[in-house]
């Protein structure tokens, strides 16, 4: 019998890691917190980290059932999310927005838009249930909390890591990321739709 040390596997929990890391985007949406902050608009860190991960957390374990739901299968939903996680490359490479409402007349932002959508968005829910196409959800699980950790961590710090990087340096690591996400979005892709196509073929020869 396995135990949950046993089932952890340390690549996958970083490459799943990594991919939550790129579309959550905290680093990149330090521009946009700093400038909420100047506004006036309150952020609680701990809370707006806590429930972020709550909500990625329920969705990893009800995404499933919720497309049962409405009879779309795993890896149809993964060549979906792979398009999702493109654009959102794209939107980071070129600079623009695509998925974002930027809510900054709110005096309090700790919920919306910092909880949602910034952090457990759509992109973000979508690359979850993508992810579980692939990988485990143990390592799904901890990979949350890791992004949970560093959420919180960069929100407490965002002032101070603003000036370190300067606005220059934020947008280098957002296009890295972003061609990362491209990349990995192929990658998905191509082996989600191969498993799709196949399935199709197989149903398609047993009613010939």
């Amino acid at each position: 019998m396995n135990t949950t040390s046993d089932m952890i596997n340390p690549k996958d929990l970083i490459s799943v890691s990594l991919i939550l890391f790129s579309v959550i985007d905290i680093i990149g949406s330090i521009p946009l917190i700093i400038d909420m902050k100047k506004r006036g608009v309150k952020i609680e860190s701990a809370k707006a980290s806590v429930i972020a991960m709550v909500l990625m957390l329920l969705f990893l374990l009800t995404g499933r059932p919720l497309l049962s739901l409405f009879g779309v299968d795993v890896e149809s939903f993964a060549v979906a999310g792979s398009i999702i996680i493109f654009l959102l490359g794209i939107e980071m490479v070129l600079g623009i927005t695509l998925f974002r409402d930027d809510h900054l007349e709110e005096k309090t932002g700790t919920i919306v838009p910092i909880a949602f959508p910034l952090l457990a968005g759509a992109g973000t829910m979508t690359t979850i249930l993508t992810l579980k196409a692939k990988y485990a959800p143990i390592d799904i699980a901890l990979g949350i909390v890791l992004n949970t950790l560093i959420v919180f961590l960069v929100l407490r710090s965002s002032d101070w890591i603003s000036k370190k990087l300067g606005e220059s340096g934020a947008n280098v690591l957002r296009k890295v990321f972003g061609i990362i996400l491209l990349a990995i979005a192929i990658k998905i892709f191509r082996e989600n739709f191969h498993l799709m196509t196949k399935v199709d073929l197989a149903e398609l020869t047993k009613q010939l």
